[in-house]
């Protein structure tokens, strides 16, 4: 038995994420287990749509039908969450004996932080309108698209001139022809 806790993955129905992490959650409250099972959580990602020129953020599960609990693995926290409505069983070669992610792959699984992504309506090569800023109001043509940075590179025509700007993802919007 290990004595610090690890992260495993729990399969669960699709759509019951959120059920089956309160479950965990409420029965280690009732149980006083704390210290056998620490953290539940559902790896999400905030995505912020860019839609009209108006931004709306949502969260958005990276793996639907899964859960990540760190717990130290003894045969009453197993009991806990095998037992689980809605839960399907460890994700492991063997379902008796379920294998902790190792730091790399926990931290790959979101177990840690919470990502952010914009989702946009344009890609290289679409002409947009800048909706906001100095420059709102002119027309240009996308160059490059940085979403980690949250930059985009338009060119747009400035006294006669092409001109490259950079601006954040939510300051254009896609023209309409």
């Amino acid at each position: 038995m290990s004595e610090t806790p690890k992260w495993y993955v729990i399969h669960t129905y699709s759509g019951y994420e959120n059920k089956v992490a309160s479950s965990i959650e409420k029965a280690v409250e009732n149980r006083g287990m704390h210290d056998l099972i620490t953290d539940v959580t559902i790896p999400v990602e905030t995505v912020r749509e860019v839609k009209d020129g108006k931004t709306r953020e949502i969260e958005r599960k990276l793996f639907p039908g899964y859960v990540l609990v760190k717990m130290i693995l003894t045969d009453e926290s197993w009991y806990l969450v095998r037992n689980t409505r809605g839960c399907t069983g460890f994700v492991s070669p063997n379902s008796n004996k379920p294998l902790p992610l190792t730091d790399e792959e926990a931290a790959q699984w979101g177990a840690e932080k919470h990502t952010e992504t914009v989702e946009i309506s344009y890609k290289v090569g679409d002409s947009v309108r800048v909706c906001d800023g100095p420059l709102s109001g002119f027309v240009g043509i996308v160059d490059e698209i940085e979403q980690q940075q949250n930059k985009v590179h338009v060119i747009v025509s400035m006294f006669g001139r092409e001109t490259p700007v950079e601006l954040e993802l939510n300051q254009v919007e896609v023209v309409e022809d």
